[in-house]
């Protein structure tokens, strides 16, 4: 399985009425460390049934990331109950990113 590509069409659907934790990654095609990050994010979808992985292209999808102030990329957010739990900017490694879902999971969504 390969994350889902995420636009303003299927945003609401697909991360913020999700009933589990959505891990989504804010990228472009342009960006060095988004192409290290996207085997991580990559990884993760493979390997854990417990969140929905989910992609945004910021290119393609400016007003997504105007909405969610990314202006900094890679950046990951991790949505819970519809809104955002968790942010990690910059280049993450898999350790990192697994620590993030499991305070997500432990807590309730940041206000």
């Amino acid at each position: 399985m390969t994350p889902m590509t995420v636009t303003n069409h299927n945003f609401t659907e697909e991360v913020l009425e999700c009933a589990q934790p959505v891990l989504v990654d804010f990228w472009a095609a342009w960006c060095g460390p988004c192409k290290m990050q996207a085997p991580i994010v990559d990884a993760l979808c493979q390997e854990r049934a417990d969140i929905k992985v989910c992609k945004i292209n910021v290119d393609e999808q400016f007003e997504l990331a105007v909405r969610y102030q990314v202006s900094s990329i890679p950046t990951l957010m991790l949505f819970k109950d519809g809104k955002v739990a968790r942010r990690a900017v910059g280049l993450r490694s898999k350790e990192e990113i697994e620590q993030l879902i499991r305070e997500c999971q432990d807590e309730h969504p940041a206000e």
